[in-house]
């Protein structure tokens, strides 16, 4: 067992993990947040994305011994309370969203895009999103919804 210490959502753990966990298992199983989905277990389908130290990772890639010392932010640590985060609720209020499976992971990359970037056209939006798979939508309604986040959060 190795120990690790790291920050989700603004909170301090200190936690024994197994030296092959990843960071996926580290947040879904051992602290219990299970808004990071699993899709592949490969990198190929961005549904679990988290931002860690700013930046969007495939947390089925990283080993949790990666993020010690880390700043991690999950889907769950977007909200504020019941007040969902401006993307969570452009996703809610565009329909940015089918089966909700991907939609996390969706959530994450376009925050970390919108953070880098706020006002953005529609090809970075594409490309910033490129890493994640929705098997249910065209992606217009994904693209409209990280576009009226971007104008909420005061992008253009």
């Amino acid at each position: 067992m190795k120990q690790v210490r790291l920050t989700v959502n603004k909170k301090s753990y200190e936690l024994s993990i197994r030296p092959w966990q990843t960071l996926l298992e580290l947040i879904s199983e051992d602290l219990g947040l299970t808004g990071t989905k699993e899709g592949c277990g490969l990198g190929e389908c961005g549904a679990c994305t988290v931002i860690m130290n700013g930046k969007p990772v495939n947390s089925c890639l990283v080993l949790a011994a990666e993020a010690d010392g880390k700043q991690i932010t999950t889907i769950e640590g977007l909200a504020d309370g019941d007040k969902l985060h401006p993307i969570q609720q452009a996703f809610v209020d565009h329909c940015g969203l089918q089966c909700g499976f991907c939609t996390p992971g969706m959530i994450m990359s376009a925050k970390a895009l919108l953070d880098e970037k706020p006002s953005l056209t529609e090809e970075e939006i594409r490309r910033g999103i490129a890493g994640n798979l929705c098997r249910c939508t065209g992606y217009t309604k994904i693209i409209e919804s990280i576009k009226l986040a971007a104008e909420n959060l005061g992008g253009q």
